[in-house]
């Protein structure tokens, strides 16, 4: 607007459509990307709200005019930093000088003309944010997440003076004065620039903060959106445990528009404006209600309108530093017209800047006992150590180098501490909050969001704290045996046969994604099933007809908040499998049809009313005979419908459907035609079909079931136990169990011959390749296609196979050898 243009000559003002992101030296990172994104991205349909920046400049005539250079070095140059009471008594010093300084009457008079433009524009009812936006602050390599101060709903010319003079001072807050040090910054190299902005009414609705890459993993092909109800300094600070959402950024630019996965957070209160207006501060926390806690803060819609927005500021400031900037915003919900803003980016500071060749994973190797607090992972190491339960500031000289840091929650006051830390363990808050940055900034393990974790753990006991178990984070009491894997992806040969994984739990997806994969060739759905579905199916259909009223509860616990049993069912599941799928997009991912039998479908919640107790659960009601049965036929249609959301809605087409167990030819054709009768049309869409050989059935008729699949894997488990009459799971005869047995290999061999005759591809999945490397050896001169193999076991197998193919050269031409050449006999 033209009043606007009136300051573009002042030394002290600019808003922000005079900025760019070249202004970093004048106003600081914070304010110079919303500079730049108010006037490249607004018209992109980025909403910014309004507002200007009071520059350094302004800071630095307030020091010259009050001579306060000399004294503020005579207050910090003695300092010692690792003292927590000189640090805490020195930083007091520094920002009264500042505070109690005169500003000088020019800055004066451009702040208060600044301001009646804005007031011209929007009226005398609107309410500031001032926010502090250091010089060098929200660079690609340090976040200065924190370090300085924000004030909220700030109205009147007197609040909003005083609120900048606060600001201002708090360049020398005592966490950011250690900040500072730690980082290799001077603190008078170090200005402060305060962004000054039209607040939006999030109080009477939500904020929160997104990262357009995966925080913890460093996936970069999600939007992670967080939020809560009111202001977002509780998302930020880590005041709350937040509502989570994941977008899959490449199917989402090919115009699906689906939330990939979602986490309900408590979000036990809310921050909103408070009525006391003469307050410095003038808001509060309020609880929230039981029926906020248990909805979502925002719709998948409005996930999806934010998703959007972050997807266009990291292409546009990508494009501007000509290689990948993954972005850490702000955003806040108006109250009042529904409208959603994006208040801040900044460029993400720590999964972004992981460089290097070798992948590290941690892994437990001993038996842990259940843990004594979970809350969210932050970070993927374990570390071990004593507990120190921190209840305040003023007992933070207590603490420790090399202890865990339990606390409710971790404020940017406690960072001198956060760093002696070995992990930290906290109450409340969430995987973007302060205390998840900064531990990702050490590089240490944090459990966040845990509840009671200060009233489960006690000062001086010996913890184990475990992110390696996918988004659960876990603190387990002693110290459980861990190792670490360290692997040179660089140095690292790829076979030709394809070299697939085995997973279950969707949480560890973005995870494994680093380890050199061709995909997933099992998926197994129970997995997802058991752990958040929890509930038989039909028991979440007809919950009436569930006879235990305990369990009865249960299921109806479970279904809160959503339509009923069968949307919570679908949503669910579709997650679970779109999170592993969007984790190896475009590759693909075999999804295995649930293929629990009896006796684990009688564990889940309700299941005992639904199912019959069968003397041989193994061989008995499982795989494709459950989806022809007409009682079951209404639960197996929820699993095509999750399917059909997951490639239809999320856009992972990637999704692979195999078949387990499926026993003769008639019950393969009633498959098929009930995945079309359920919309799941093989060849439509692109969609494939496979099926497990695990009946030696399958292969003495692979010629016949070729027809009805375009693909096989091979189950090694199951079939050697039909192969050989062993009921796996009886101690009593586990010794006569061993997939390398000649009649097994003979089984498996004609399998890869049948499937090859007709050119379709197949794998094997089972346990055998991971534990036996003759085992792989003798499937590569056989000529599998792909072995899907344990995680744990894919970078020891790799080696194995490549040395393999070395020997045989070229698999098809060595099958004319003689059936012993493949050691199945002799």
């Amino acid at each position: 607007m033209s009043t606007e243009m009136s300051f573009s000559s002042s030394s002290f003002i600019r808003f922000f459509s005079e900025l760019g992101i070249e202004d970093i030296p004048l106003v600081g990172g914070k304010n110079a990307s919303l500079g730049e994104m108010y006037q490249s991205l607004v018209p992109q349909g980025v909403p910014i709200p309004n507002g200007f920046a009071i520059t350094s400049a302004a800071y630095r005539a307030i020091l010259d005019e009050n001579d306060l250079w000399t004294k503020l070095h005579e207050v910090l140059d003695p300092l010692d930093a690792e003292s927590t009471q000189d640090l805490q008594r020195r930083g007091a010093q520094a920002r009264d000088l500042i505070y109690n300084a005169k500003l000088p009457d020019e800055l004066y008079k451009e702040m208060v003309s600044a301001y009646e433009v804005l007031i011209s524009e929007y009226g005398q009812h609107i309410s500031l944010a001032v926010r502090s936006s250091a010089t060098a602050e929200d660079l690609p390599t340090a976040s200065f997440a924190g370090q300085q101060d924000t004030y909220l709903n700030i109205s009147g010319l007197a609040a909003y003076v005083d609120a900048c003079k606060h600001c201002f001072a708090s360049l020398f807050t005592d966490r950011a004065i250690h900040y500072r040090i730690d980082q290799g910054f001077g603190h008078f190299d170090v200005a402060l620039s305060i962004g000054v902005q039209l607040m939006v009414r999030s109080d009477i609705a939500a904020s929160g903060v997104m990262f357009s890459i995966d925080t913890e993993t460093g996936f970069k092909d999600v939007v992670l959106i967080t939020g809560a109800y009111g202001l977002g300094e509780n998302v930020v600070q880590g005041a709350v445990d937040p509502d989570e959402f994941y977008v899959h950024k490449p199917t989402f630019n090919k115009g699906f528009r689906g939330v990939v996965k979602r986490h309900l957070g408590a979000k036990k209160i809310k921050m909103i404006y408070a009525t006391d207006t003469n307050r410095r501060q003038p808001v509060r926390n309020v609880p929230t209600s039981m029926a906020e806690r248990r909805s979502f803060c925002i719709t998948d819609q409005e996930a999806l309108s934010l998703a959007d927005y972050a997807i266009k500021i990291e292409k546009y400031y990508s494009e501007k530093a000509g290689t990948e900037r993954p972005m850490d915003m702000e955003w806040a919900k108006d109250g009042v017209t529904g409208d959603l803003f994006v208040v801040q980016a900044r460029p993400e500071t720590v999964a972004s800047q992981r460089k290097g060749s070798i992948l590290e994973r941690y892994e437990l190797t001993g038996a842990p006992s259940t843990p004594i607090a979970v809350g969210r992972s932050v970070g993927s190491k374990v570390v071990s150590g004593r507990a120190r339960v921190i209840s305040s500031v003023e007992f933070l000289h207590e603490f420790q180098e090399g202890e865990i840091l339990i606390s409710d929650i971790t404020t940017p006051d406690w960072e001198p501490v956060m760093k002696k830390a070995a992990a930290l363990v906290t109450n409340r808050g969430g995987r973007t909050c302060h205390a998840a940055i900064i531990a990702r900034e050490l590089g240490i393990p944090a459990v966040v969001g845990t509840g009671k974790g200060t009233e489960l753990i006690k000062t001086g006991q010996l913890l184990t704290v475990s992110c390696a178990e996918g988004d659960e984070g876990r603190v387990y009491e002693g110290e459980v045996p861990y190792k670490i894997i360290q692997t040179d992806l660089e140095s690292l040969e790829r076979p030709k046969t394809e070299v697939m994984m085995n997973l279950g739990n969707p949480e560890l997806s973005f995870q494994l994604n680093s380890i050199p994969n061709d995909g997933i060739g099992l998926a197994r759905m129970e997995f997802i099933i058991n752990n958040s579905i929890q509930a038989h199916p039909q028991a979440l259909l007809n919950p009436q007809l569930v006879s235990s009223e305990k369990e009865r509860s249960k299921v109806e616990a479970l279904i809160e908040g959503f339509d009923d049993g069968e949307h919570y069912f679908v949503q669910k599941l579709s997650e679970g499998i779109g999170t592993i799928a969007s984790g190896f997009y475009p590759k693909p991912v075999v999804m295995r049809l649930s293929d629990f039998k009896s006796n684990e479908y009688s564990a889940l919640i309700g299941g005992s009313d639904f199912e019959a107790k069968e003397e041989n659960p193994m061989i008995g009601f499982r795989g494709a005979s459950r989806y022809n049965d007409a009682e079951y036929k209404a639960s197996f249609a929820l699993e095509c419908k999750a399917i059909k959301r997951v490639r239809e809605v999320m856009g992972l087409d990637n999704v692979i459907i195999m078949v387990p167990f499926c026993r003769r030819l008639d019950e393969a054709k009633s498959v098929i035609d009930n995945l079309a009768e359920n919309g799941l049309v093989r060849g439509v869409n692109g969609l494939k079909v496979y099926m497990m050989v695990e009946i030696p059935n399958n292969v003495l008729l692979i010629d016949d079931f070729a027809a009805y699949f375009d693909g096989f894997s091979i189950g090694t488990n199951d079939l050697t136990q039909l192969v050989l009459g062993v009921d796996r799971d009886s101690e009593k005869v586990a010794f006569d169990y061993d997939e390398r047995d000649p009649g097994v290999k003979k089984m498996v061999l004609m399998a890869i011959e049948g499937a090859h005759r007709h050119g379709k591809h197949i794998s094997i999945c089972g346990q055998a390749p991971s534990d036996y490397p003759e085992f792989a050896e003798f499937l590569v001169k056989a000529g599998i296609d792909a072995m899907s193999l344990n995680p744990d076991s894919v970078l020891k197998t790799l080696p194995v196979v490549l040395r393999a193919e070395q020997r045989y050269q070229s698999a098809k031409e060595e099958l004319n050898l003689p059936v012993d050449n493949f050691g199945i006999s002799g």
